[in-house]
């Protein structure tokens, strides 16, 4: 496995696609939040369901490792 962070990558579209990423998560959340409708996602390997907040759009930004 590559030990270089995605930043760090030769390609230009994998460089952009955390972005991409946290850009697509965000835009979920706030549409989620709009319909009240519940997200599924996965954290430490088990499957939850997530109901978004209002204001849920306001998510840290964090590092493809996860990491803030």
């Amino acid at each position: 496995m590559n030990s270089k962070t995605i930043d760090q990558a030769k390609s230009a579209d994998l460089r952009g696609s955390w972005p991409a990423l946290l850009r697509a998560a965000r835009r979920a959340r706030e549409l989620a939040a709009q319909t009240g409708t519940e997200l599924i996602v996965m954290r430490d390997g088990v499957l939850q369901r997530i109901r978004p907040q209002p204001n849920a759009g306001a998510m840290p930004a964090t590092t493809p490792e996860g990491k803030p």
